[in-house]
């Protein structure tokens, strides 16, 4: 029996008046004659929507039959495109829409996770400088490595299958790192947490456009970018309600200990969870099945589409009139298998991975072809210096903030000079001291904390610490003799150039004292928090003009700006002016952002879109690994070269996003 499915002809609709059973009308129609039904425009001469997508149906069939020449792949775009116009805009858009949205929330959270909880990592596991720099890149690189492999994968393998893999990953990397008490552990934990939630930006927008019409893809894509920031506002809400709670947590003996940051790590898996979960609801892109040949598969999921949709607008009796839809011809990259009789199953899974492996670096490959390889150089031009820009000043701004009140908190502190001190029972606090020259005899030192105190050229005799907390305390130059140090976290690494005379250490502190003043600084919390929420006008005005100024005016336009907004960093020399500055710059800066996803989801073909985006975002990454590192670098050294390299970027990268096709009436190929 022949598949009706398939037809070289093209697709077809079933007639006008398709044979119905006599109780198969609405309930919501009952009663009705359809002669009585008159659409309310069309006393204003106003065309009926329906007419309107009939009309432009027509024009592209004529354009299809002038264009003799069209390939199968062209011809099956814009019959997809006419399937997706009768299946409409309606419920299972809206749900798909929530359940990816959920997945790019999480992609948002992952890149505030680590720098919420450094600063009670560091303590938490003793790290230096370097680890911590490490610490705060390592996401970025396994984001980087995931967009690259999970994009290539996807175009291969199907984007729910990819989208359903990358998140599990995530999801049980970042269970595990919530309880890995030693750095190298958690750091490698992270890395394949990222990996994993790398694939979620090129699979969700590549997945969400192939159910979506030409006149809805712009501005419901832009409102699916809205998800980014929610993801932000949650992992600052999260961070700022959980991590002062140093209580919230549990211990089992010194070895292991669960603090409030390790319980923010586990919600911040949340909306990878939901999202996962809600994949299993959901099916595969028809646009892709179509693109393997999975025909049956397809048209199944489409005609499930357009049921759901009419179904929730009261029109259950419209019935999916498409019978079949042209076949293109199977791809030539069919996975080679051996079978069972030839080999083992692990020889059969390495043919497999390598076969996978090379279509997908063939593909990469494809992208510098001649009809894509100006389009993909502009396109890495423009992701590269719009992320440099992005999170190299998302870097800045915090903490350049921090440098700030550092600069304030340093500016109030008290110097005692020559001090003698004998006999004196030191039961209280010292903080934000410098002590020079001074001698202290017979005195003791227990139970108290110290922090940012400094002891030089000074004399310590017959001393008796205990039970001393401390940061950002150090001798240096003093001479200490006859002194015991009984648990305490002042190692001797803590005395620079120090005469150690007959001083004893004994039961040291294990691990690094959590300083939860220090850390748990609210004004850090509410600038990721402000930064994020700031996101909130520029990401409205974007959808709702997406369609209406054209994708390329709105990237060129929002980066040229943005850089004037970084331009006038010059004049900031407050907390609040800083603040202020990098709530703008979100705000406009996200318009470019819509405009970048939405732009590079229509510039490649179905059989391209993932890796293109999957490659394309792995540069964004890259970028944000350079960006964060040269920025942070010239904190407290000087403001001229972050503000100058990222205005750069920025006009460079709108300048050539002018250059770029206009797609907003392209039909999706």
């Amino acid at each position: 029996m022949a598949d009706p499915y398939q037809n070289n002809e093209g697709y077809g609709y079933q007639g006008e008046s398709y044979p119905q059973e006599e109780d198969a009308a609405s309930d919501a129609t009952e009663g009705h004659d359809d002669e009585d039904q008159m659409y309310e425009g069309e006393y204003q001469g106003i065309p009926h929507p329906d007419e309107v997508k009939a009309a432009q149906r027509a024009a592209r069939a004529k354009a299809r039959q002038a264009q003799a020449g069209a390939t199968e792949l062209e011809e099956l775009a814009e019959q997809y495109e006419d399937i997706m116009e009768d299946c409409g805009h309606g419920r299972f858009q809206w749900s798909l829409f929530i359940v990816l949205g959920l997945a790019l929330m999480a992609d948002g959270v992952e890149c505030f996770v680590v720098g919420f909880v450094l600063p009670s990592a560091e303590k938490d596991m003793c790290l230096s400088n370097g680890e911590k720099g490490m610490l705060g890149l390592i996401v970025f690189l396994g984001m980087m490595v995931g967009a690259f492999i999970w994009g290539g994968m996807a175009d291969k393998l199907g984007r729910r299958k990819c989208l359903i893999w990358a998140l599990t990953i995530n999801c049980v990397f970042a269970f595990l790192s919530s309880f890995a008490q030693g750095y190298g552990f958690f750091l490698f934990f992270r890395l394949i947490s990222g990996i994993g939630i790398g694939g979620s930006v090129p699979i969700v927008y590549s997945y969400f456009s192939e159910f979506l019409q030409m006149d809805k893809r712009g501005e419901h894509l832009s409102w699916l970018c809205m998800f980014w920031m929610v993801g932000g506002i949650y992992a600052s809400f999260t961070a700022w309600g959980i991590i002062p709670h140093y209580g919230w947590g549990f211990s089992m003996g010194t070895e292991f200990q669960f603090h409030s940051w390790r319980v923010f790590v586990l919600v911040c898996a949340l909306p990878a969870i939901t999202s996962l979960v809600g994949l299993m609801f959901m099916p595969e892109s028809p646009r892709f099945l179509l693109e393997n040949a999975k025909h049956d598969e397809a048209w199944m999921i489409l005609k499930n589409v357009h049921d759901t949709n009419w179904r929730a607008k009261g029109q259950p009796e419209k019935v999916f009139q498409v019978t079949h839809i042209k076949a293109p011809k199977t791809q030539e990259d069919e996975f080679i298998e051996i079978q069972s009789a030839t080999g083992t199953a692990m020889q059969r899974w390495a043919v497999r991975t390598l076969t996978l492996c090379k279509l997908v670096l063939k593909n990469v490959a494809s992208l510098l072809g001649p009809e894509l390889r100006l389009s993909t150089l502009f396109m890495a031009i423009i992701w590269f210096t719009m992320a440099f820009s992005y999170y190299g000043l998302g870097v800045w701004f915090p903490d350049m903030i921090k440098y700030l009140q550092q600069e304030e908190y340093e500016s109030k502190v008290k110097v005692f000079h020559r001090e003698r001190v004998e006999r004196f029972h030191f039961n209280f606090s010292l903080e934000n001291q410098i002590h020079r020259e001074g001698e202290y005899i017979n005195d003791k030192f227990i139970n108290i904390q110290m922090k940012s105190v400094k002891f030089e050229d000074s004399l310590f005799e017959d001393c008796y610490f205990e039970d001393i907390e401390s940061t950002e305390t150090i001798f240096e130059n003093c001479t200490i003799r006859s002194t015991v140090f009984y648990n305490t976290d002042l190692y001797e690494e803590r005395f620079i150039d120090c005469r150690l005379e007959n001083t004893t250490f004994l039961h040291n502190k294990k691990g690094c004292h959590l300083d939860i003043d220090e850390e748990n600084d609210v004004l850090i919390y509410l600038v990721s928090f402000l930064g994020s929420l700031a996101v909130l006008p520029g990401n409205i005005i974007s959808a709702l003009f997406m369609e209406k100024i054209g994708r390329v005016k709105i990237i060129g336009l929002s980066m040229l700006i943005s850089a004037g907004c970084t331009f006038f960093l010059f004049l900031s020399f407050s907390q609040a002016a800083i603040i202020a500055w990098q709530c703008l710059f979100c705000g406009v800066s996200v318009a470019a952002w819509n405009g970048i996803e939405v732009i590079t989801v229509e510039l490649y073909p179905a059989s391209k879109r993932a890796t293109a985006f999957g490659v394309l975002n792995a540069l964004c990454k890259l970028a944000a690994i350079l960006g964060t590192s040269i920025f942070a670098s010239f904190v407290g050294v000087t403001k001229v070269v972050p503000i100058l390299l990222s205005c750069t970027a920025l006009v460079c990268g709108g300048l050539v996003a002018l250059k770029l096709p206009e797609t907003r009436e392209k039909i999706l190929q």
